[in-house]
């Protein structure tokens, strides 16, 4: 069945998307408001994700347990996150379950209880969730990697601060909720089995009238570059690493992903194969694309041993250098089967493809069709994917080590 994308944009700034993916019976949806880490006021951060916990307790004439109730009771599976950008909601249901979710939470942004009483026992779950960083120091590696890459506002994480967390006041809490759970900038991507009239009319009953707010100007993103170490006492070193690269929106960016699959993607990646396969450096290895404010990285993270962490870095940025020598057919060949499976199994997941339909217009604007992106997939080569990386050196490292004993990039080649 041909991929359809249905799209509509209420009068008061809102975008509603849907996919229709009859063959399921389930529904699920994505709704993303301007709400994210790069909003928070000055000195206090974690104010975005304390916000998010907040408004889910008790809404209109439902109750915090009330609303949670009701949610169980139509079989939802929920979630919620933060991010640079968004305060973002997922839900999956049977599809017959969806109207009423949508129902339920368009109640919750717009009429919040945000309950006093209860703003003390959020924060003390705000409290344990960045206590958990220093029991995942590859996590809590990755959130100094965006403090020091990504200046202010951009490079707030979702945990926040204690000194942030210990400064909101229930005023600055309702504060920020006004000025940022705004229609102007949100999105609701819907995937599955439904109506779209109905669904149309629905929504636009519900969000409506939902009265627009300003929108928040930012400043440019101009990224840190240099070395940086977090003691943490422990016998392991953790390394995040981050160079420049081409963003999301870019006209070459599956050759960037192309790439990046090459060093990462699965077993037998460059990455496996040479760091932790032949020399028995770490336990863990990765690497990934990641955009931010019309700005794409290659972020990596290692995990090894004190002892083996200086080795562990030059091997590292050797592996990456080596994409210069150029890409195999069998490389070429397993990086495409895996991004076409991952498009495959996501047609059975209404979760999943309501979620990517959002990310995909929030940086496009638009929602490439499966069609496409197998074309452009198929359009990669060895030579393309080589003459990109000569055209597009690794450049402006940030490094970022959590342990014991401090590690610095080598001068020259890879400082900006």
């Amino acid at each position: 069945m041909k991929q359809q994308l249905l799209q509509r944009q209420l009068s008061n700034g809102m975008v509603l998307l849907g996919e229709p993916m009859p063959w399921l019976r389930s529904a699920a949806f994505t709704f993303l408001l301007p709400a994210g880490t790069c909003y928070e006021a000055d000195g206090l951060d974690g104010l975005a994700a304390l916000t998010s916990e907040m408004v889910q307790r008790g809404c209109a004439e439902y109750s915090s347990r009330q609303f949670l109730e009701a949610l169980d009771e139509l079989g939802v599976e929920r979630g919620s996150s933060i991010t640079t950008n968004h305060s973002a909601f997922s839900c999956s249901m049977p599809s017959e379950a969806l109207l009423p979710t949508i129902e339920l939470y368009s109640k919750m942004v717009l009429e919040p209880h945000l309950p006093v009483d209860q703003l003390d026992d959020a924060l003390q779950l705000a409290m344990q969730d960045l206590r958990a960083l220093d029991d995942e120091p590859s996590h809590r590696c990755f959130s100094e990697l965006k403090r020091f890459r990504y200046p202010l506002p951009f490079g707030r994480i979702s945990q926040g601060t204690r000194e942030g967390l210990e400064a909101v006041s229930a005023e600055a809490l309702e504060a920020f909720f006004r000025s940022t759970y705004s229609p102007s900038g949100s999105l609701l991507a819907v995937a599955g089995s439904f109506d779209w009239d109905e669904l149309c009319d629905r929504v636009e009953e519900l969000l409506g009238k939902w009265s627009p707010k300003p929108k928040v100007a930012l400043p440019e993103l101009k990224p840190e570059f240099g070395s940086l170490h977090v003691d943490h006492p422990s016998n392991q070193t953790h390394l995040a690493l981050a160079y420049d690269s081409v963003s999301y929106e870019h006209p070459e960016y599956y050759q960037a992903r192309g790439l990046v699959g090459v060093l990462s993607d699965g077993m037998s990646s460059r990455l496996f194969t040479e760091v932790r396969e032949k020399r028995g450096l770490v336990y863990s290895v990765f690497a990934t694309c990641f955009s931010l404010a019309g700005r794409g990285s290659v972020l990596c993270y290692a995990g090894t041993t004190t002892n083996r962490a200086e080795e562990t870095l030059q091997v590292l940025l050797e592996t990456i250098d080596s994409l210069k020598n150029g890409i195999t057919e069998d490389e070429l060949q397993r990086l495409k089967n895996r991004i076409k499976s991952s498009l495959v199994f996501e047609q059975e997941s209404s979760s999943a493809r309501s979620s990517q339909i959002a990310s995909d217009w929030f940086y496009l604007g638009r929602v490439p069709d499966r069609e496409e992106v197998c074309r452009r997939v198929d359009a990669l080569t060895c030579e393309s994917l080589k003459q990109h990386f000569c055209e597009n050196l690794p450049k402006n490292f940030s490094l970022v080590t959590v342990g014991s004993q401090s590690l610095d990039l080598p001068d020259g080649t890879y400082n900006a």
